[in-house]
């Protein structure tokens, strides 16, 4: 048996204020802060001896993981960072204001591209050349992103980096999006492209996975 622990990092300062983020890099607000505190003590009672922690390269996940991780009295184990486990690009959106975008673009629109899994916003001219991309092909540096190509980039990280540690017994947590863990909830659950328009993980929130020895999925919970 093992588990698959899912949290979404706490408040930024691009929540609070509801502005599109995607691969811009944001911080915790206070709020967020604690938020992130309050989930690690809450994990922390179930005693789940994690041997990895896995996060993006943007700061509001990684902050959220040092934090998770203090509580737990666990800093001393890996902590990998890797950019397939960014938020959901979501193109010249990012900065906008979501109100002011309904506005814009209209309602249905916005939420075409908020909810669909299948859905583009409008793409960046240029992609970011950011230095923690440096190592990428630039053609895989996106200028915008539908779930469904967010979940195209997550997917083989989830398949070489945490499936073969939950194969071997080892539990795994994971700290990212709002939008990258609905890609993964999507993948694990096998849930369809229209359901997953409903699904929504909230700042600080744990998701809580067991699987068996053939990583079958027999058990999920919320924190």
């Amino acid at each position: 048996m093992a588990q698959l622990v899912l949290v979404r990092h706490g408040e930024s300062t691009a929540n609070r204020d509801n502005i599109y983020t995607g691969w811009s890099d944001v911080p915790l607000t206070a709020k967020g802060e604690q938020e992130a505190k309050q989930i690690g003590a809450k994990l922390a009672t179930l005693q789940i001896p994690f041997s990895a922690c896995h996060t993006s390269v943007l700061t509001r996940a990684i902050m959220t993981s040092y934090l998770i991780l203090d509580q737990l009295h666990l800093n001393w184990i890996p902590l990998y960072k890797t950019w397939r486990l960014n938020e959901r690009h979501y193109g010249a959106l990012r900065g906008l204001n979501k109100a002011k975008s309904k506005e814009i673009f209209g309602v249905t629109q916005i939420a075409r591209w908020r909810r669909s899994f299948t859905s583009v916003p409008p793409m960046l001219e240029t992609p970011d050349l950011d230095r923690r991309y440096q190592q990428l092909d630039v053609r895989d540096v996106p200028r915008g992103e539908s779930l469904k190509m967010a979940a195209a980039r997550l997917q083989p990280y989830y398949d070489d980096q945490i499936v073969p540690r939950l194969m071997r017994g080892e539990d795994q947590l994971v700290v990212a999006h709002g939008s990258s863990l609905r890609a993964l909830l999507k993948y694990i659950e096998n849930i369809s492209d229209t359901d997953i328009n409903g699904v929504e993980v909230q700042n600080g929130e744990a998701i809580i996975y067991s699987f068996d020895e053939q990583l079958n999925l027999v058990d999920k919970a919320r924190a």
